[in-house]
């Protein structure tokens, strides 16, 4: 368990990285005016210049990554419920994530921003983790009639 979980949390960092990447280039089609905008402008200037707040927010993406690829392991636990493994993964997940957007300046530094960005989170992941139900749902339920017509 222990490798899988360094495994996963390696693959990870690159991936954190791309992710955050490919958000920039979405936000920045978004909002930017045909611009490209790498990092917020309040993490600019806390950490000095655009290049270094490129760096450092590549990197809490990629740390993001490896929490994020490391705590997947816990799907693998079956002698849990899928209420333990969710609340767990949620917990995790969020450890990672509000200290990293907090950092980024994603969020406004306040009370507010922070419950804000945490419920924008939480929807997130609720939703996600609703599609992927419903998913394994469908899955099993064809897997179940193939058993059922290889029995027939």
């Amino acid at each position: 368990m222990r490798k899988k979980i360094l495994l996963r949390g390696a693959i990870g960092f690159p991936i954190g990285i791309a992710i955050g990447y490919g958000i920039t280039i979405l936000l920045s089609l978004i909002f930017a005016d045909g611009y490209y905008s790498p990092c917020v402008p309040e993490l600019v200037t806390a950490i000095g210049s655009e290049i270094n707040a490129v760096i450092v927010q590549a990197l809490l993406c990629g740390l993001l990554g490896v929490g994020f690829g490391a705590s997947s392991v816990i799907w693998e636990l079956e002698h849990w419920s899928l209420v333990k493994q969710s609340g767990i993964y949620f917990l995790l997940a969020a450890v990672f994530m509000m200290p990293v957007a907090w950092l980024n300046y994603w969020m406004e530094h306040s009370i507010a921003g922070f419950l804000s960005y945490f419920g924008i989170f939480t929807f997130i992941f609720i939703v996600i983790w609703i599609t992927e139900f419903f998913i394994g749902k469908h899955n099993v339920r064809k897997m179940n009639e193939k058993l059922q017509n290889t029995n027939n």
